[in-house]
């Protein structure tokens, strides 16, 4: 069940220097210091805030308003007016579904990107058959959650979508007809749908679960079958041309080197993603490989020897990549989302010696994303509450 579209925050959409920003501002701080510290008071809102109290008595009326939150348990204090706590709307949720290549992962979350409930979906050989499947994975989770009201549905893809056109441009690592999944989706739940890059997608979320403040400019680097990256510049997306922007992972860094799925050699994703590092241990490992990047994480943990020098080679190319995002775009901050980041504890010093290498001004702060590799699916909420794509 589908409920009517509310006020939602602008993040991707060109902003001037108006009055308007700094109230959405402080609603994304309001709605993410509730999300993070629920229940709270109001009185409790002002003091971590610093807003006024009657600033965030009008951010928390719109956001009640809005059914973003809702009033819940009354508070004991020694002496005058009880508090009223404030939480999310835990009814409210969004479908998210996470598309790779060979799998899509479908999964249920609430407002604060908690992960309610999730399902694998192994996708057919045959790529005219891929979207199938998926339909009957997301009907299945809204069947097993009808006490939920859903905002929609946000699809994290591995590849470019047109903004304005709405179709795809850029995915050499995807073989299926994606060109009708939005409108085919839509039609079989009745439920909005919001398509972006993956990269883009996990840029969006940072901002707006206010892990990163929406301010300073960031890179989100999405390490997985292939690398690309969302770049947040100036209060929104960049997006370049035809959606094009960021595609670092197509930067040709061997002469001649591996075949790349774009049609060039060498370039950074050949060298640096998922798939080099499992290259890399079966070169070492004399032929056979893991099932998995994950399965091979767990090796690398576990102190397999072959393991470890695959992802940390990984490590060093990703540590170059990073340096050129670096020198081109000099972020405050670069953020790294993919199943490496379980075990940046190992490898990230690797990464950030390489990245750090011969830089040509102070490196930008560089971590991984503080929901490892289940950024993918949080971002769909920011995807279906955001206005959408521009």
């Amino acid at each position: 069940m589908s409920i009517p579209p509310t006020q939602t925050f602008s993040l991707t959409r060109k902003q001037s220097a108006s009055n308007k920003t700094p109230r959405q501002i402080n609603r994304n701080l309001v709605f993410n210091l509730i999300r993070t510290r629920q229940p709270i008071s109001r009185a409790d809102l002002a003091r971590v805030s610093g807003l006024q109290r009657s600033t965030i008595s009008l951010i928390v009326e719109d956001l009640i308003r809005d059914r973003w939150i809702l009033e819940g348990s009354t508070g004991r204090l020694p002496r005058g007016r009880r508090p009223t706590f404030l939480e999310l709307n835990h009814q409210r949720a969004v479908i998210a579904v996470d598309i790779h290549p060979s799998q899509t992962t479908v999964a249920v979350t609430d407002l604060g990107g908690r992960i309610v409930a999730q399902n694998v979906v192994a996708l057919p050989v045959d790529p005219a058959k891929a979207i199938q499947p998926m339909i009957t994975a997301i009907r299945k989770l809204i069947a097993d959650h009808s006490e939920k009201s859903f905002d929609g549905i946000g699809i994290s893809l591995p590849g470019r979508t047109d903004p304005l056109l709405e179709k795809l441009i850029f995915a050499p690592n995807l073989n299926w007809p994606v060109l009708s999944l939005k409108s085919r989706i839509q039609r079989s739940t009745g439920l909005r749908v919001e398509m972006d890059n993956v990269a883009n997608a996990c840029a969006l979320s940072e901002v707006w679960f206010g892990d990163s403040d929406g301010v300073h400019d960031l890179v989100v680097v999405n390490v997985s079958e292939g690398i690309g990256t969302g770049i947040f510049s100036n209060g929104r997306l960049l997006r370049g041309a035809n959606g094009m922007a960021g595609e670092f992972g197509h930067v040709e860094m061997e002469h001649n080197g591996h075949p790349c799925g774009c049609g060039g050699r060498g370039c950074w994703e050949t060298l640096a993603s998922n798939r080099a590092g499992l290259r890399y241990y079966k070169e070492l490992n004399g032929g056979s490989v893991p099932q998995s990047f994950a399965a091979l994480v767990k090796m690398a943990q576990a102190d397999d020897a072959n393991a470890i020098k695959a992802l940390e080679k990984m490590s060093s190319f990703l540590g170059r990549g990073l340096r050129m995002i670096a020198s081109a775009l000099a972020p405050s901050e670069i953020i790294i989302v993919g199943d490496i980041t379980a075990a940046w504890h190992m490898f990230g010093p690797k990464v950030e010696a390489e990245f750090k290498r011969n830089s040509l001004s102070k490196a930008p702060k560089l971590r991984p994303s503080f929901e490892g590799n289940t950024a993918r699916l949080r971002s769909a909420v920011a995807l279906v509450m955001n206005e959408g794509p521009v």
